[in-house]
């Protein structure tokens, strides 16, 4: 059974966008939620497989923002369609950055671009995840799109998404010397080598948390980092 989460404030808003998504995928369970209290505590209990997103809640202007950084912290990798009033050239480009997977400016579109958007990201979440290699319990095991916690030895490894992003690029080019110019490519903020070697020093700490010998990440003098394994 899929299950969706509609986080919309405005009740008849939220019943038009679950209408729209079950007259498309009548097999779909629709959980709409009204505020950012009821969305956290139903996020930390159930994984959905996509989240409808309005920005504002009631009073709290980006209660929203507050939600993704939750789901990402929680779910990784669970696709979210932001729907919301705030005028979309300043905000998806904000929303991006923070890993949602769209952005639908209220009253600009109709109910057959909301369904073709929201059944996309759908079909591309599922496509993604039928993909995944099952993670080996003795390997370090990365989600294809950054987005997912990483695994160690089976177990978790808690890291922000910049670190994640940083520690993918290091295995994608594993036995190579990746050069701080590269990894400033999948830093958003402070692309710079001080910033960079903090990253790689949360990384190092969190698999040292699992494993205390951990050493597979080399540092390179003046150049970058190596993941040695």
């Amino acid at each position: 059974m899929h299950t969706i989460a509609v986080i919309e404030d405005d009740r008849p808003t939220s019943d038009q966008l679950a209408g729209w998504i079950q007259a498309a995928r009548p097999e779909l369970t629709v959980h709409q939620w009204f505020d950012r209290d009821s969305a956290e505590a139903a996020l930390a209990r159930e994984r959905y497989d996509l989240v409808v997103l309005d920005i504002e809640l009631g009073r709290e202007r980006h209660a929203g923002v507050a939600i993704i950084n939750t789901i990402n912290k929680l779910h990784q990798g669970t696709p979210v369609l932001v729907v919301s009033a705030m005028p979309a050239a300043i905000y998806r480009s904000i929303m991006k950055a923070l890993d949602a997977w769209d952005y639908l400016q209220k009253t600009s579109f109709d109910e057959a671009e909301f369904v073709e958007t929201f059944l996309d990201i759908l079909r591309t979440a599922r496509a993604q995840k039928s993909a995944e290699p099952a993670p080996a319990a003795d390997e370090l095991s990365l989600d294809p799109l950054w987005q997912r916690s990483p695994t160690w030895r089976g177990q978790r490894i808690n890291l922000p998404l910049t670190a994640q992003r940083i520690l993918a690029t290091l295995v994608q080019k594993k036995g190579q010397t990746v050069s701080y110019e590269e990894l400033y490519e999948v830093v958003k903020s402070g692309r710079n080598r001080d910033n960079v070697r903090k990253h790689v020093s949360s990384i190092r700490d969190a698999f040292r948390e699992l494993d205390p010998s951990f050493e597979a990440i080399e540092n390179v003098p003046m150049r970058g980092f190596r993941w040695g394994r």
